[in-house]
């Protein structure tokens, strides 16, 4: 583990700007990782969807809803072992992200957790994540994610997944020592 100061979690609250708000009908709980390993890498999932959103090709964390009675961490190794096959240490909480997405009347509240890699297995995607999304692992440097993230925001979508996940993505880079002074 590299060392690191803990800073006070992360807290922002999103709109959607994309699309027109009608009303919100149900909160989302989410548990959602930065993952990296000790070579450099993170880990994040690609999505490639065709729905009422849109065509997209996007990059997000990995990430999961919690089942009711579930705590965060426990939720998030679950979602972790499902869509990255990954085994991880939590390092810290990185904060709390609320935003919505009006089109389908959501309000997802976003928990964020720093995570570094101990080993790698066999994933255990959901037939939608496999046949709906076709949900694939990217291993990029810090750099290339931003700029990834960044160059998947030319969908409405893809601007409502980078505004929430490049602030805490640069947080994370901030606590690792590898970003001092940039901006998101």
């Amino acid at each position: 583990m590299q060392p690191f100061t803990p800073v006070p979690p992360l807290q922002l609250a999103l709109q959607d700007g994309e699309w027109p708000y009608s009303y919100t009908d149900h909160d989302r709980q989410i548990v959602r990782a930065i993952v990296y390993d000790d070579g450099g890498f993170f880990y994040f999932v690609r999505a490639v969807r065709d729905d009422e959103f849109g065509a997209a090709t996007l990059i997000e964390t990995s990430s999961g809803g919690m089942e009711p009675g579930e705590e965060p961490e426990a939720a998030l190794r679950r979602e972790l072992r499902e869509e990255l096959g990954a085994e991880v240490e939590l390092l810290c909480e990185l904060g709390v992200v609320s935003d919505y997405y009006n089109l389908i009347h959501r309000h997802n509240i976003n928990r964020y957790y720093l995570c570094r890699v101990l080993s790698f297995g066999e994933k255990h995607l959901m037939p939608d994540e496999l046949e709906r999304f076709h949900l694939s692992t990217l291993r990029l440097r810090f750099g290339e994610a931003k700029a990834e993230y960044r160059e998947r925001s030319c969908t409405a979508l893809g601007r409502l997944i980078a505004a929430r996940e490049l602030p805490v993505l640069h947080r994370a880079g901030a606590l690792l020592g590898l970003c001092e002074g940039e901006t998101p």
